[in-house]
């Protein structure tokens, strides 16, 4: 017997911390009353301050593990987190596509770790493009937006991507006493703004939205919905506690 909860997918790395990556997005989309699957891509050594090494899962690896989740759960959503390399994208995408050809895919783009680790260079924008055209929604920081389409500012590159598919500018790293993130999709802005919190920043916290705002699609709520729930979720996340790994309990939502 399958749960009756709906099933999301994370393609990611693991966290030892469970701040960010797989457990992070697992046990978001617990709280918000989605079963949260997970296919590791790879095995990481950090805490919530320190980074020390990344060791790959082969892609033939990651395919193995996700071949067997698609085999026995109804999947429709999906998240990717952190990938070795961007050339792997596209094919992953496929791949996805062929077990479900109703497969709707968030990308975050895990360019840093928080404490700092560099995992990818500069994408051809012929990449990004041809990534973009095959997600439901990308959801970068501003840095990450200008790495991946660099332009004068992570708002002009924003809205050249949302001409392939919806983008969620996070707001997170821009200075002021609100934070706020934006969704550019189809020639339109929505803007979702909450006070900066005086002990807001968490180890992870990108990677809690995205997997709230996929575990509010995978109930069937609209985009803009959706992204207006992660953005909520996310920010009683950030208040749970002072130190840098949230809570999750404490913004259940079931």
């Amino acid at each position: 017997m399958l749960a009756s909860r709906p099933y999301a997918l994370s393609i990611a790395g693991f966290d030892p911390s469970g701040g960010a990556g797989l457990l992070a997005d697992c046990k978001t989309m617990e709280a918000n009353g989605v079963y949260g699957l997970g296919v590791c891509t790879a095995l990481t050594v950090q805490n919530d301050v320190q980074f020390e090494q990344v060791s790959w899962v082969p892609a033939a690896t990651i395919l193995d593990q996700a071949r067997l989740l698609f085999a026995r759960f109804p999947i429709r959503w999906v998240k990717i987190g952190l990938f070795e390399s961007f050339a792997q994208l596209p094919e992953l995408l496929t791949w996805l596509r062929a077990q479900q050809p109703q497969i709707q895919v968030i990308w975050d783009p895990v360019l840093k770790a928080s404490a700092g680790y560099e995992f990818h260079g500069q994408p051809s924008l012929n990449l990004v493009q041809q990534v973009c055209e095959q997600l439901a929604l990308l959801t970068p920081n501003r840095p990450e937006m200008l790495r991946l389409w660099p332009a004068a500012s992570a708002e002009e590159a924003a809205v050249a991507v949302s001409a392939f598919c919806p983008v969620l500018l996070k707001g997170g790293h821009a200075d002021g006493t609100v934070a706020t993130d934006v969704l550019f999709v189809e020639g339109e802005q929505h803007a979702f703004t909450t006070p900066r919190l005086p002990h807001g920043e968490k180890h992870g916290s990108g990677c809690v939205l995205s997997a709230a705002i996929l575990a509010s699609l995978a109930k069937g709520n609209l985009l803009v919905e959706a992204c207006s729930e992660g953005k909520s979720y996310t920010t009683t996340f950030l208040a749970s506690n002072d130190t840098l790994l949230g809570y999750h309990a404490a913004a259940r939502t079931l």
